[in-house]
């Protein structure tokens, strides 16, 4: 187990401790403020286990596969909460999350396919910005509403651009498979 792949479990573990002071207000006042830090702290871990993991050379089959499903896991979970919170149109999230689950399938059958598919700058793009949307929806700062809707209505193209551009770069994959 090493480094990169230890950042990508914590980052999975601090998903309950993020949702629990996200949705329960256990922290009062500051509940929102450490749901935030934590949530930061765990997408910061994001950005540094793969460079450390490129870096030195540390990539592994653990760390393609756990490294995008921890930031799904990360950025999903904090888009329900945001519906049961009334933050999110659900339909937003359950397009965003069947892109993920689309996305997540292909590569399956890409893997059995003796095909990695690396992740593109367009997938890149839409995992900031929907951590950035998640940042500015945990911080619900009134003056930054419009900036914040903004965000979610562009990390919702992002998704279904970054998804058009998988398929479309990597049609010849479900070909060979069907």
């Amino acid at each position: 187990m090493n480094l990169p792949n230890k950042l990508t479990l914590f980052r999975v573990i601090l998903i309950p401790f993020f949702l629990f002071f996200l949705l329960s207000g256990y922290g009062g006042a500051y509940s929102r403020w450490i749901a935030l830090g934590i949530f930061v702290v765990a997408s910061l871990t994001d950005l540094l286990d793969g460079k450390i993991a490129r870096k030195y050379h540390l990539v592994t089959n653990f760390g393609k596969f756990m490294d995008p499903l921890a930031d799904k896991l990360l950025v999903c979970s904090a888009m329900i909460a945001f519906v049961e919170l009334g933050q999110m149109p659900s339909w937003i999230v359950i397009i965003i999350i069947s892109r993920e689950f689309a996305i997540s399938g292909f590569r399956l059958v890409a893997a059995d396919n003796d095909v990695v598919i690396a992740a593109s700058w367009w997938g890149k793009i839409k995992t900031v910005s929907q951590m950035v949307m998640v940042i500015l929806m945990i911080a619900n700062i009134e003056q930054l509403a419009l900036v914040t809707e903004i965000i979610m209505w562009l990390a919702l193209a992002l998704t279904l651009i970054s998804m058009i551009d998988y398929f479309i770069k990597n049609r010849g994959v479900m070909k060979g498979s069907m």
